[in-house]
């Protein structure tokens, strides 16, 4: 296949697979004067001359065509077609578009609960937002385990920095976001619009920068565009689920660029966060909680501020049902999350994240192959269900295809290697941070 440097070029590889499908006479009619002129969030916009046309181009080839689209960039995509007198309005309107707005729509600093597990890191968060790229504050680093509202400063600063400063550039992307989109750019040899993109920003927020750990050609690109921001006068703010000398696969350039500026942990709110959190929440959703429950609700759900806004949720809509609060429907709202006892990730998730850590498919990791590189991460795999959930060894031998004694004997094999390879242990480690990330 040529290279596919412009949008030209990926339209022109469609048309030669469509060619193979279609006869002369229906590329002639409804193909030939098409123009691609965008591709955005996995979607390749493409004008046309008439409604009729995109009438049919919609209802006759839309399948195959993005069936196509899909296997040129090897994740799924659609197609969206729109007049060529509407093309002037889109593009305008791409101009203008700012990413971060519909992400930060409601994360604010007037609605976050201060208390004593987060308070310097919304400080640093207030003092960035003021002063955004100074050296003092930069890079912001926020670190601490899920849902403890380190995304929510994050989205914070955006906000604060798109309202002084309407024109600035604002990127908030997730890391594996990032991996993802340098991943799409290198396939399609459009490498110099990432970089454009990225390196020419104002502010960049990163949410979960621990989902590149490991990455080489990534952290590479990414330290490239930390560079170019920071020495342009950019802020960049990360957030992740540990320090950066607790990510042993980073590479040390990057460890030290992001120590350079501010690092702040946000730990398990107190009984006191906790209880201003629950009592927000709830008036959000028009609801007043009698001091009973919220002394109950603070006092059993003490680790995360989603499971606290998820109990108020479950809880608005068992009182929409009766009126009123029970001790009940206290216990019914709380009964998941004190049942669980924490989060406990399912196998297809370990399995996702396994292979997009090492690189490969599904195929391949559920295949009989077994060369090292696809019998190791079929290994993790095996070893983080049976770690991580509660898996019989029958249901994983089901799940890959392999009887219980060989599960058996994979597991103990893994156990030693474990206990020998420090480089493998990191590995587990980030993608067992990456799954808890999911939650």
């Amino acid at each position: 296949m040529a290279a596919i440097n412009s949008f030209e070029d990926i339209w022109n590889t469609l048309l030669g697979k469509l060619e193979n499908k279609y006869s002369q006479t229906a590329m002639d009619t409804w193909f030939k004067t098409c123009r691609p002129i965008d591709m955005s969030n996995d979607c390749f916009i493409v004008a046309v001359d008439s409604s009729f046309q995109q009438k049919i181009l919609k209802e006759r080839f839309n399948d195959f065509v993005e069936e196509q689209l899909s296997d040129i960039f090897s994740v799924p995509m659609t197609v969206k077609y729109i007049l060529e007198d509407e093309v002037e309005e889109y593009l305008d309107s791409r101009e203008s578009d700012n990413s971060i707005l519909p992400a930060m729509d409601g994360y604010t600093f007037a609605n976050f609960i201060v208390g004593n597990s987060n308070k310097f890191a919304h400080a640093a968060a207030i003092a960035v937002s003021k002063n955004p790229g100074g050296k003092a504050n930069n890079p912001l680093y926020i670190y601490g385990n899920s849902g403890l509202g380190k995304t929510h400063l994050l989205l914070a600063i955006g906000s604060a920095v798109h309202e002084s400063k309407p024109n600035a550039k604002i990127e908030y992307i997730k890391g594996d976001d990032f991996l993802t989109a340098m991943v799409k750019s290198i396939q399609t040899n459009t490498t110099e619009e990432f970089r454009h993109k990225f390196r020419e920003l104002n502010l960049l927020l990163v949410d979960d920068i621990h989902f590149i750990v490991g990455k080489e050609r990534t952290q590479e690109e990414f330290f490239h565009t930390f560079n170019q921001i920071y020495e342009s006068g950019g802020q960049i703010v990360i957030t992740c689920d540990r320090p950066p000398r607790d990510m042993p696969t980073l590479e040390d350039r990057l460890k030290t660029r992001f120590e350079w500026g501010i690092i702040q942990e946000i730990t398990k709110p107190d009984y006191e966060t906790r209880t201003a959190i629950l009592k927000n929440k709830a008036s959000q959703l028009g609801m007043q909680i009698p001091d009973w429950a919220v002394d109950k609700i603070s006092t059993k759900v003490t680790d995360n501020i989603r499971k606290i806004e998820g109990v108020v949720k479950k809880l608005s809509a068992y009182v929409s049902l009766n009126n009123e609060i029970t001790p009940e429907n206290v216990d019914l709202a709380m009964a998941d999350v004190i049942r669980n006892g924490g989060y406990t990730p399912n196998p297809e998730l370990i399995i996702d994240e396994t292979v997009k850590y090492y690189g490969i498919t599904k195929e391949e990791i559920f295949s009989a192959n077994r060369a090292k590189n696809i019998k190791t991460p079929r290994q993790v795999a095996i070893h983080l269900i049976r770690a991580l959930t509660d898996s019989t060894l029958e249901e994983i031998g089901k799940l890959f295809n392999r009887s219980h004694s060989t599960i058996n004997s994979a597991l103990d094999a893994f156990q030693k290697r474990l206990s020998e390879e420090t480089e493998l242990r990191n590995c587990v480690r980030d993608i067992t941070s990456n799954i808890n990330s999911r939650q």
